[in-house]
C-alpha cells in the first residue's frame, strides 16, 4: 500500500467479517479500514485521536448502530464526519429517512465493491460542501396572521371554486382514461415530506416515457457552442418520483449531481439538472395543455394550504429527488421559508422566457431572506396578470 494513503482511515462498524472483507478489498489503496464491532470501540479509538475521513456501519437507518448511533456521535463532535449506512434493501421510503436525518450515503449490504470505490472518495471530499448547516434545520414557524390569512382565502375559494373543479374533472376524464387528481410526495418548509394535488394533466403511463425525451429538459441545456454528451444523466419529475423511478447511482456536490459513470469518465457536464422542465411536452393531454397554461391545474392545492402543508405564497415545494439535491448551505435556506402555491420566482420570472437553475434558486432564497405578510400581499396582486401569461411555470 502507498504510505501516502496510510493518513487517510475509514471505520466500519459490523459484526459481519465477509462485509468487512468486502469493504476493505473495495478500499485498498485509497484508504485504510479500521474494523470496529460497535459504536463504543469506535468511540474509544477516536479518543485516542485515530482521525477518520468516513465511518461505515451495517445496520438498518433505525437501528442502533444506524441514525442512533450518527446523533450520538454529532453531540460527541464528529458531526464533521461522513457517516455512511450498509442497509438490507434500499427503496424511496429509506432514501427519504436518510435524506431527513442527515446520512450522507446509503449502501445495501451486498457490497457493490466498484461502486463503493468510486463514492467514498467522492462522498469524503465533498462532505463539507453539501451538509447543512445547523440554522437551515431549524423548523420554520408560520406566523399566526398568515395562517389565518391562509385558511380564509382557500376556504373561500375552493367553496367558490367548487363549479369549476366539477367541469374539468369532467373534461380531464373524457379525455383520457386515469384519475382526475393525482398527487406526489413533495419537500417543503424545514424538509417536511406532504402529499401535493394536481388535476391530471398527463396521459397515463406518462413516466414511462420521460427516458426518452431526456435531451428535451430546458434545464438541462448546455451553453452555445458546447459539445454535447451522450452521458447518462439523472432527471426526474413528479411522475418519476411517483414510480420509483430515475438514477439510482448519483454522485452528490456542492450545487451539482453526477452520474456515476460521468465521474468515473472525469467529464464535466451541465446535463444535471435539479429540475426538469419540457418545451412542448408530448405527454401532456390537449385539457392538460390548457389548464397548465392557465394554472387551472395548481387549483387543488388549496387543500393543500387549508390543511396547513403549504401557504398562498412561498417557495415552490420540491419532489423528493430534487430536494435531496438541494441540501448545500448555499441553497437550503430556501426551505426556511413555507412552501407556497406562488411565489417570487414565479412572478419575477413567468413569460419572459428559459430560467436558470441557478436564478430560480437564486430567487427561492431571496424570497426566504425577505419574505413577509405585506410582501405576499404584493405578490399575490402580481400574480393575477401572471397567471394569463403564455409561461407555465
Amino acid at each position: 500500500m502507498d504510505t501516502k494513503t496510510n493518513n487517510k482511515r475509514v471505520a466500519i462498524i459490523t459484526v459481519h467479517s465477509s462485509v468487512a472483507s468486502a469493504v476493505n478489498q473495495a478500499l485498498k489503496d485509497i484508504f485504510v479500514v479500521d474494523i470496529f464491532a460497535n459504536g463504543l470501540l469506535l468511540h474509544y479509538a477516536m479518543q485516542n485521536d485515530t482521525k477518520y475521513q468516513a465511518i461505515l456501519s451495517e445496520d438498518e437507518l433505525r437501528g442502533s448502530n444506524g441514525i442512533a448511533l450518527m446523533k450520538t456521535l454529532i453531540k460527541l463532535g464528529y458531526g464533521n464526519i461522513p457517516f455512511i449506512a450498509l442497509i438490507a434493501q434500499i427503496d424511496d421510503d429509506q432514501r427519504l429517512l436518510a435524506m431527513k436525518e442527515g446520512v450522507a450515503e446509503i449502501f445495501t449490504k451486498n457490497i457493490d465493491q466498484k461502486s463503493l470505490r468510486t463514492r467514498i472518495p467522492f462522498i469524503v471530499e465533498n462532505f463539507k460542501n453539501y451538509t447543512p448547516t445547523a440554522d437551515t434545520n431549524k423548523p420554520y414557524k408560520l406566523p399566526l396572521i398568515k395562517r389565518v390569512f391562509d385558511i380564509f382565502f382557500s376556504g373561500m375559494a375552493l367553496l367558490c371554486l367548487s363549479p369549476v373543479f366539477l367541469i374539468i374533472a369532467i373534461l380531464v376524464r373524457a379525455e383520457s382514461k386515469g384519475k382526475v387528481f393525482y398527487f406526489s410526495l413533495r419537500v417543503g418548509s424545514g424538509y417536511q415530506v406532504f402529499k401535493f394535488y394536481k388535476f391530471r394533466s398527463m396521459f397515463t403511463g406518462a413516466d414511462a416515457k420521460l427516458k426518452d425525451l431526456s435531451h428535451l429538459n430546458q434545464y438541462n441545456i448546455d451553453n452555445k457552442g458546447k459539445e454535447e454528451t451522450e452521458m447518462p444523466v439523472k432527471e426526474l419529475c413528479d411522475l418519476c418520483e411517483q414510480a420509483g423511478t430515475g438514477c439510482q447511482n448519483a454522485l452528490f456536490a456542492d450545487n451539482k449531481v453526477i452520474c456515476e459513470k460521468i465521474h468515473k469518465q472525469q467529464l464535466a457536464s451541465k446535463m444535471d439538472s435539479a429540475f426538469i422542465k419540457i418545451k412542448d411536452d408530448p405527454r401532456i393531454t390537449k385539457v392538460g395543455k390548457f389548464i397548465r397554461n392557465t394554472s387551472i391545474d395548481e387549483l387543488p392545492q388549496l387543500w393543500n394550504v387549508f390543511i396547513g402543508d403549504m401557504s398562498i405564497v412561498g417557495n415552490r415545494p420540491l419532489p423528493l429527488y430534487e430536494a435531496e439535491k438541494i441540501t448545500t448551505d448555499k441553497y437550503a435556506l430556501r426551505f426556511m421559508a413555507p412552501a407556497g402555491i406562488t411565489g417570487l420566482w414565479q412572478v419575477e420570472k413567468r413569460g419572459r422566457g428559459e430560467m436558470s437553475e441557478e436564478e430560480r434558486l437564486s430567487l427561492d432564497n431571496n424570497y426566504a431572506k425577505t419574505h413577509s405578510f405585506a410582501n405576499d400581499i404584493r405578490l399575490i396582486l402580481r400574480t393575477i396578470p401572471a397567471l394569463f401569461q403564455s409561461e407555465n411555470v
